[in-house]
C-alpha cells in the first residue's frame, strides 16, 4: 500500500474514533435536574373548620421523581420535601400519606409554587373505638403554671449633705473649673452613695439648700434609678454652697407566682398556650369526679390523652392534647 493510502486510512480511523467519542459523550450526558420543593400541612378532615386539627408523625412519601423522598409531619402538621425531577420529562409527582387510624391519602402534585393541605379521614374502626364503649368523664379542666416575678421592698433611705467650698468674684483666668460663661473661678465636689449588696436606689434627687444656689450646677441633672451606686458632682462659682442628696433604698426579691388559665376544647382535643417564662406546667382535672394533677414535662405523658408541646414564633409554649379512646370531656 502506498504511503498516501496509509495516511488516508489513519485519518479515517481517527475521525471514526473521534465520532465515537462524541456519540458516547452525547449518550452519557446527564439529564438536566431541578429540585421541586413541596410544603404543606397534614390535618384531620372534617366538615367543621375548628375540628380540622393538625396531625403529627404522619409518614409522607413523594413518588414519581428521580428519587423517592420521605419525611414525617411535625407537631403543627407541617411538612417539607425536596424532590429531584427531570426537566426533560413531565412525569407527575404524587404525595402518599400514611397514618395509623386514618385512611391512606394520595395527593397529586402540580408544582412547587403551592401550599398543599392534606386532609386525612379517620378509619371507621378508629371512629368506633373513640366513641363506643364506656366513657370516663374528664371535667373541671384548668392549666396551672408558675412564672418568676420580681418585687422590690423598701428597706430604707439614704440622705447625705455635702458642700462645695469656694470664694466668689474671683476671675477664672482660664483655670478650670470656671463658671459656664468662663468669667469666674469655680469649685466642685463629688459624692458617691452605695445602697449596699443586693439593693438599688430609687427616686434619687439632689438639690442646693444653702448658699448662693443660683450660681451652682449639678451633674447629672437626672439621677438614674435601679442602680446600686449613685455618683454626682456639684459645681459652685460663687461663695460656698450646701447640697443634699436623698434616695430610697429597695431590695429586689424574686418569687414564683402561680397562674391559672383554661384550655379551649374543640371536639376531643384541648388546646392551650402558656407564656415563654412559664415553669411547672400541669393540667388539673376531675377524673370521674376525683381531682387529679397531671404534670406536663418536656415529653408530656398523660394516661387519658396524647399531648404534644411546641414553641411558636413568639416563643409561647403551645400544647395540644387529644383524648384517648374511652374518655370524653
Amino acid at each position: 500500500m502506498s504511503r498516501s493510502g496509509k495516511v488516508a486510512i489513519g485519518a479515517a480511523a481517527i475521525v471514526a474514533i473521534a465520532g465515537g467519542l462524541v456519540i458516547t459523550m452525547l449518550v452519557r450526558r446527564p439529564k438536566p435536574i431541578k429540585r421541586l420543593t413541596l410544603e404543606g400541612a397534614v390535618i384531620r378532615g372534617s366538615s367543621q373548620a375548628d375540628r380540622e386539627l393538625p396531625l403529627s408523625d404522619v409518614e409522607i412519601t413523594a413518588m414519581g421523581g428521580l428519587a423517592i423522598e420521605s419525611c414525617k409531619s411535625g407537631v403543627s402538621g407541617f411538612f417539607k420535601l425536596v424532590v429531584p425531577i427531570s426537566t426533560r420529562t413531565d412525569s407527575p409527582v404524587t404525595l402518599l400519606f400514611r397514618y395509623t387510624g386514618y385512611q391512606p391519602l394520595e395527593l397529586p402534585v402540580t408544582g412547587g409554587a403551592k401550599l398543599y393541605v392534606a386532609k386525612m379521614i379517620p378509619t371507621a374502626q378508629q371512629h368506633a373505638a373513640t366513641l363506643l364503649g364506656p366513657q370516663v368523664t374528664i371535667s373541671n379542666i384548668s392549666v396551672r403554671y408558675t412564672v418568676k416575678t420580681t418585687t422590690a421592698v423598701n428597706v430604707g433611705s439614704s440622705v447625705k449633705a455635702f458642700q462645695v467650698v469656694n470664694t466668689g468674684n474671683v476671675p477664672c483666668k482660664d483655670t478650670q473649673p470656671c463658671s459656664p460663661d468662663g468669667k469666674w473661678k469655680a469649685a466642685k465636689a463629688s459624692i458617691v452613695l452605695d445602697a449596699g449588696e443586693g439593693n438599688v436606689f430609687r427616686n434619687a434627687r439632689v438639690s442646693c439648700v444653702a448658699g448662693p444656689c443660683p450660681f451652682t450646677r449639678i451633674t447629672p441633672q437626672d439621677l438614674p434609678g435601679g442602680v446600686r451606686t449613685l455618683s454626682l458632682t456639684a459645681y459652685d462659682w460663687s461663695d460656698t454652697a450646701t447640697f443634699v442628696v436623698e434616695a430610697e433604698i429597695f431590695h429586689p426579691m424574686e418569687s414564683d407566682d402561680v397562674r391559672t388559665s383554661y384550655p379551649v376544647i374543640l371536639g376531643r382535643v384541648l388546646n392551650f398556650t402558656v407564656p415563654p417564662s412559664a415553669e411547672g406546667v400541669c393540667i388539673e382535672a376531675d377524673i370521674s369526679g376525683d381531682p387529679i394533677v397531671f404534670p406536663l414535662g418536656p415529653d408530656p405523658d398523660i394516661p387519658w390523652a396524647e399531648c404534644h408541646g411546641r414553641v411558636n414564633a413568639n416563643k409561647a409554649q403551645v400544647y395540644r392534647c387529644e383524648l384517648a379512646p374511652g374518655y370524653r370531656f
